[in-house]
């Protein structure tokens, strides 16, 4: 059961909760990177998430028609059988999903699920997410509670973006200031709409100075310690025990963020971390010095025939399979999923 079922993915997101650690949520764009995330999660002996963004979605679907929901079909297709190699359980789950490209994207693969529901199957994606984070918050809670109900009825989780992330991911930009930090008031009216797990279970991606990419030190304030704020907040308005986290939270922009700011996180009920930017780094930097390595081999200079062994995609793509494993590894060690993966 590699890919998890509906109710195993629930057990993953409990045993996460419960335990403090969070699972590296990893974009991939290619059957290559997916290979990638999956070794990793089996090096790491994690369990983990494999995500599909619009853009990346976009390039799987081919640079002729660039075709998103065939492009995140194909792969999650090709997931679901070559998974099946990996001593790993993993979720599949699509990342940032603006207002403009709803109808073209998370809509139309919310019906292939709620088809194969139909059919007595598990869904093909086990979470959607919805960013409205460039929406008002009433607009963005608005369709959170109609993806809400059509992610319940195909057995999905829905991730909600409720404010913004910094920087930019696939033409959603954001300005790196103030705004970059939820309130407590933001996480109650988010309840009011979306319930506490009574409408249907979801991923909170709330903000606490996230960024995508990497910067330098100093141009960005990480306050995971904000995440307790707002589990404080709910918990007080809706009679909640002391303590406990009522929410499931997401740490969007997890490249390059410190030991420190992950742990404070992974206690304050992070369940899921994503990660992109370092992996694709991970993944390009061997490509990058075997070009410059052997640029005599991958190119026929001066009339020469070249090196077909190194101009060979399986050559230089082993290089960046491993590395970008690597880096997979690296981030289940650091969110404490390293060890953990179901039995």
């Amino acid at each position: 059961m590699p890919i998890a079922t509906p109710e195993v993915y629930n057990e993953m997101l409990d045993r996460a909760k419960a335990g403090k650690f969070a699972y590296p949520a990893i974009n991939v764009t290619s059957s290559q990177t997916l290979n990638a995330a999956l070794r990793g999660f089996a090096e790491a002996e994690s369990d983990g998430i494999i995500q599909i963004s619009t853009g990346g979605a976009e390039f799987l679907g081919g640079q002729y028609s660039k075709d998103m929901v065939t492009g995140a079909v194909a792969l999650a297709e090709y997931a679901h059988i070559i998974a099946e190699k990996y001593p790993v359980t993993v979720a599949l789950h699509t990342d940032h999903c603006p207002k403009d490209k709803l109808d073209g994207y998370v809509r139309p693969l919310l019906a292939v699920s709620e088809e194969r529901v139909k059919a007595g199957r598990n869904p093909l994606f086990q979470s959607h997410m919805w960013d409205g984070s460039a929406e008002t918050l009433a607009d963005n809670l608005e369709i959170a509670q109609e993806l809400l109900a059509r992610a319940v009825a195909a057995k999905i989780v829905l991730e909600v973006e409720i404010t913004p992330t910094g920087g930019e991911e696939d033409g959603v930009s954001h300005e790196i200031n103030d705004s970059l930090y939820t309130t407590v008031d933001d996480a109650i009216r988010t309840v009011e709409a979306l319930g506490l797990g009574d409408k249907g279970r979801y991923l909170l991606a709330a903000s606490f100075g996230n960024v995508h990419g990497v910067y330098k030190p100093g141009n960005v304030v990480l306050r995971p310690e904000l995440l307790k704020e707002l589990n404080e907040g709910v918990a007080a308005k809706y009679g909640k025990p002391a303590g406990s986290q009522p929410f499931d939270f997401v740490f969007h922009g997890g490249s390059g963020s410190t030991e420190d700011e992950i742990r404070t996180a992974l206690e304050n009920g992070v369940v899921k971390m994503n990660i992109d930017t370092d992996t694709q780094y991970a993944f390009t930097r061997p490509v990058a010095d075997h070009m410059f390595r052997n640029y005599d081999g991958v190119l026929k200079v001066d009339g020469e025939v070249g090196d077909k062994k190194t101009y060979d995609p399986r050559t230089w793509g082993k290089l960046a399979e491993a590395s970008m494993a690597a880096r997979v590894v690296e981030a289940a060690q650091n969110l404490r999923s390293a060890g953990t993966k179901i039995k």
